[in-house]
């Protein structure tokens, strides 16, 4: 397969982006997402946005067991009025332990630091220090646990080039290289939550502030359902299709992990112009005409 997005004859997995406020520009990042994965012929994208309006907001409720995943695309953190209704919340917590697959979309593990349920559900995420324990990646390849009020509150250093190291084999990296580059990628320290039911796929250094291994990507298992959690897809105001967007890995990755969610295996083969450990490997500017004519 060579390193275009190659769309085939007929969807087969019906997607529901969810967004409305973030501190990223969330505008943006739905439109790449729902382009990455609709190119992928694999899947069918709508996107439902959380109305402002305090009425309007008040009867939104998705029908989110007409798709086979859910992309959270939605971030409260610097202001926490900014939430989804009860019913809504709800809906997603039956969504999920009934079988839904949920892809927590980089920013999205900000959120909604008072849901208790959508802390399970994400597993780790940006919390404070006293909020649940933090998991770190030791040089043996072993988590290690740092325990609620030890350490510190999640943060990140500067944007840089990271080596993506599989922990884990899983469906979403099998026939991955052990370690891959992307690029301009933050590295989460102390990823905070419950812990409960994950396993972490993949990690990486963090070279510009703790000098030390964190998680980039986990799963966790919520009643029948799947979540899929990950650091990677940080996209912010005033950029456009930046390079992490372009990144070859990032998009297979996104690709992969959604067709995981929604059927339990994955079929989307690893592209000729995956990137390697030692280089990166970043697609055409392909999308830059469709983000700057929205």
């Amino acid at each position: 397969m060579n390193g275009s997005l190659s769309a085939q004859s007929k969807a087969e997995h019906a997607v529901l982006i969810v967004d409305g406020f973030s501190n990223h520009d969330w505008k943006q990042t739905t439109e790449v997402i729902r382009w990455i994965l609709e190119s992928s012929g694999k899947f069918k994208v709508d996107v439902t946005t959380v109305p402002l309006d305090s009425m309007q907001k008040q009867e939104w409720n998705p029908d989110f067991q007409s798709y086979a995943v859910v992309i959270q695309n939605t971030n409260n953190i610097h202001n926490l009025k900014l939430t989804w209704p009860e019913p809504a919340q709800k809906s997603l917590e039956d969504y999920v332990r009934q079988g839904g697959g949920l892809y927590i979309l980089h920013s999205a593990n900000n959120a909604f630091p008072h849901w208790k349920e959508y802390d399970k559900m994400i597993g780790l995420g940006w919390r404070s220090a006293d909020s649940g324990i933090a998991l770190e990646v030791n040089e043996q390849k072993q988590l290690v646990r740092h325990l609620r009020g030890e350490g510190k509150g999640t943060s990140h250093g500067d944007r840089f080039d990271a080596l993506i190291q599989i922990l884990n084999p899983h469906p979403i990296n099998e026939g991955y290289p052990a370690s891959w580059k992307t690029v301009n990628t933050e590295v989460y320290s102390y990823p905070r939550g419950t812990g409960q039911n994950l396993e972490v796929l993949s990690y990486a250094y963090d070279s510009t502030d703790t000098k030390k291994m964190w998680p980039v990507e986990w799963v966790v298992k919520y009643g029948k359902g799947n979540v899929y959690n990950s650091s990677m897809g940080h996209l912010w105001k005033g950029e456009t299709y930046p390079p992490a967007y372009r990144c070859a890995g990032f998009q297979t990755t996104v690709i992969r992990a959604a067709e995981w969610l929604a059927s339990g295996k994955v079929t989307y083969p690893v592209p000729d112009d995956f990137p390697n450990n030692e280089n990166y490997s970043l697609r055409p500017n392909e999308m830059l005409g469709i983000i700057e004519n929205e």
